[in-house]
């Protein structure tokens, strides 16, 4: 349903045809979906990272294993489309404690495979005004945005400058979404993505539930 939605499944890599909305033409979702597309219908646990030169893929998938093995799945209350600054997505309609402590974990179990940022990467981060808490975490962490600057989404558009535009896209994808928003979901599974080359579609190269026991 997401997959359909932005036009690309990440699992395969292949074209889908973007479901038929009242609201838009299927040429006009696929130029509001095109960043969202790239990256495949997900949302982000722990982001993107280039690995340690002393590190390998093969290093990265025993260490997801091992933490999918311990990690226990948990059932949020439910997700809808609401924006976030001008781009929509799914997220939760309630917080959810155990679900940020997941991402949470996530941040930290895997930052020992994870090269530093470079200083062109630090410069970019810089350009969106950070915080001083969110330039060090961005400096010790890799990314800015975590912990208590948290929130998960799954990404279903590009920016929106236009407001009509966005009110007509969020009832569409309340339409399209309807039978499985506003109810609730299980965080059951964790994937690894990796992008082959810079500006390549990301793609899911394993998927693993998690098999810990709940405290």
């Amino acid at each position: 349903m997401g997959n359909q939605w932005l036009g690309r499944s990440a699992f395969t890599n292949d074209s889908l045809t973007h479901p038929h909305l009242n609201e838009f033409e299927p040429g006009r979702l696929h130029s509001i979906t095109e960043d969202a597309r790239r990256y495949g219908f997900h949302a982000t646990m722990k982001p993107p990272f280039h690995l340690a030169e002393s590190k390998s893929q093969n290093d990265l998938k025993a260490a997801f294993s091992t933490f999918t093995r311990q990690t226990s799945a948990l059932t949020i209350e439910g997700l809808a489309p609401s924006f976030l600054g001008r781009f929509l997505a799914l997220t939760p309609t309630e917080p959810s404690a155990r679900l940020n402590r997941l991402a949470a974990q996530c941040i930290r179990q895997f930052d020992d495979l994870r090269a530093p940022l470079s200083e062109q990467d630090i410069e970019r981060r810089r350009r969106a005004n950070l915080t001083p808490q969110q330039d060090g975490y961005m400096l010790e962490w890799g990314y800015p945005y975590i912990f208590e600057h948290f929130h998960f989404h799954m990404t279903l558009s590009n920016r929106l400058e236009n407001e009509a535009d966005r009110e007509a896209l969020k009832a569409a994808a309340e339409a399209h979404f309807k039978p499985v928003i506003h109810q609730p979901i299980s965080i059951s599974h964790l994937a690894l993505c990796v992008e082959p080359e810079a500006g390549a579609p990301f793609q899911i190269i394993e998927i693993r539930p998690l098999e810990g026991q709940s405290a």
